[in-house]
């Protein structure tokens, strides 16, 4: 890997990082206000929202400009919106505006890697940076979590004799605007790379006609069809098995919110693992082979149906992670190359980015719609782990012969 790969990786860490962070630092200051409980599980859908609603237009500004550039702007919405968060908007509207620099920052990140290294590099590349990004999902949970605490805070504040000017969640909004201004710093040290399959028109129009026209040449084509299949399918997966693992750890384990929150911390580490694994041991011509994987993910969450104590739990979850990881890094790095060749790298990432986050809204949809009809959370388990290894399992049947080229 060359020097520039590893600055887009800390760059990345510390955007990530200071995402994750401000989810806690915004909940915290919804219950600071006493705002209605149901505005802190929104904070994430109005997050997701703006990858979709801008999905169109995100890809194409990703390939029409160097993608350091794009990093640089999607990073400097994100600071904006912590600022009016700081400034008394409403935590739902600027955790919007922060979703929005997410939603560009993500065609970039991704994109880049096909023009600065070659296909052979991909799947470790990958591996690095799907490893570093759950660094930061779990970092990111701890540091909000420490920094909204008032015993810090006024630990903190009071030494600075700020302790009757700031309220901790807004103390932890400072601190993380700092990352946001460091992953700034750092992308201004990206080297400009040649503009990538600039769109001939601005035209409203001609964009839409352009992501519809990607989004069916991704889907026709085969290897692209399996890649974008995959990655749909692990981030609803994801989104959902988060939610399940806290109402099933309340029944089993007889735990609390966060005690249940700090569980999902190993299937995170596995993911971790897991993507160092494919880095190691999987090659991007060989990425579809790791399919079975999948289809083994499936009976993990059933598993835990008759789990009663912490120790299997977490073997099974970081079980769950590793299989997880192992299968989608070589899919994504697969998904780059066939984006790179068929329409470039942000137009194929901003697809991307769409179907994964529809399949979030209606995963997690489904799954709100079981528990508002009551069915018991091991049958909900049951019919969870089922539909994966299902949809796996077709998707292995129809791509097990595909030659990745």
């Amino acid at each position: 890997m060359n020097r520039a790969f590893y600055i887009i990786l800390v760059a990345q860490f510390l955007s990530a990082l200071a995402d994750n962070a401000l989810l806690f630092a915004a909940i915290g200051l919804l219950v600071f206000f006493s705002a209605p409980e149901w505005h802190s599980p929104l904070l994430q859908t109005v997050f997701v929202i703006a990858y979709i609603v801008l999905a169109p237009l995100v890809g194409p500004f990703a390939d029409a400009l160097p993608k350091g550039r794009v990093m640089l702007i999607a990073n400097t919405v994100k600071f904006c919106g912590c600022l009016v968060m700081l400034a008394g908007l409403h935590p739902l509207l600027a955790y919007a505006i922060v979703g929005i620099g997410a939603a560009m920052y993500s065609p970039a990140k991704y994109g880049i890697l096909t023009e600065l290294l070659p296909p052979e590099r991909l799947v470790v590349a990958n591996s690095w940076m799907e490893g570093t990004t759950v660094a930061a999902i779990v970092l990111g949970a701890i540091i909000g979590g420490a920094l909204i605490n008032p015993e810090l805070a006024e630990t903190l504040l009071s030494s600075a004799g700020l302790t009757s000017v700031v309220i901790a969640p807004k103390f932890a909004i400072i601190a993380i605007t700092s990352l946001y201004l460091g992953a700034a710093l750092i992308n201004l040290l990206i080297p400009r790379l040649p503009i990538d399959h600039k769109l001939p028109s601005r035209s409203p129009l001609y964009v839409l006609h352009d992501f519809w026209h990607s989004f069916k040449l991704l889907w026709r084509d085969p290897l692209g069809q399996v890649s974008l299949a995959v990655t749909t399918l692990f981030w609803g997966v994801g989104a959902t098995l988060r939610l399940l693992i806290i109402t099933w750890a309340a029944l089993n384990l007889k735990y609390g919110l966060d005690q249940a929150t700090q569980l999902t911390a190993a299937s995170a580490f596995g993911i971790a693992i897991g993507s160092v694994l494919a880095g190691k041991f999987v090659r991007l011509q060989g990425a579809i082979r790791v399919l079975p994987a999948g289809i083994l993910l499936g009976f993990v969450p059933i598993a835990l149906i008759w789990v009663n104590s912490l120790v299997p739990a977490v073997l099974l979850l970081l079980l769950a992670g590793i299989l997880a990881g192992y299968f989608v890094v070589p899919m994504n790095a697969l998904l780059q190359h066939r984006g790179h060749l068929l329409m470039g790298a942000g137009h194929s990432i901003a697809q991307q980015n769409f179907n994964e986050n529809i399949s979030i809204l209606m995963l997690t949809g489904a799954y709100a719609l079981m528990m508002r009809a009551e069915w018991h959370i091991h049958t909900i388990v049951l019919v969870f782990g089922l539909f994966i290894s299902s949809v796996m399992t077709a998707i292995w049947l129809r791509h097990r012969n595909d030659v990745v080229h």
